[in-house]
């Protein structure tokens, strides 16, 4: 794998991380009524992963075209990890599919 993947790879799992962690402390903040600055701090780290995708070699809409498929593989892997809630079989399969899209979108060759 080149370096220029594996660097990718890297902002896309940094941006999923501060989107879907920055969403998260929202959800603390409004649904289960933690205090105020649980938002806040979710709210700061939602801007700084506006940033990341930024970072990306790719077009604009390629780059946020595959993160939509990065952010349904890490989505579900942190209601795994955090709230506890086991993917099931289909979660998997279309799992698998969003890694083979990703792939299509950001690292075949181009002509």
């Amino acid at each position: 794998m080149s370096t220029a993947a594996v660097t990718s790879i890297f902002y896309f799992l940094l941006a999923g991380l501060l989107e879907i962690g920055g969403g998260y402390l929202m959800w603390l903040w409004l649904r289960e009524r933690r205090p105020w600055w649980v938002g806040l701090s979710g709210a700061l780290v939602i801007v700084c992963y506006g940033v990341v995708p930024t970072l990306q070699p790719a077009h604009f809409g390629r780059v946020y075209a595959a993160y939509g498929g990065v952010f349904i593989i890490m989505s579900l892997f942190w209601g795994w990890l955090i709230d506890g809630v086991r993917p099931d079989a289909s979660d998997l399969i279309g799992t698998l599919f969003c890694i083979v899209g990703v792939g299509f979108i950001m690292y075949t060759p181009r002509g």
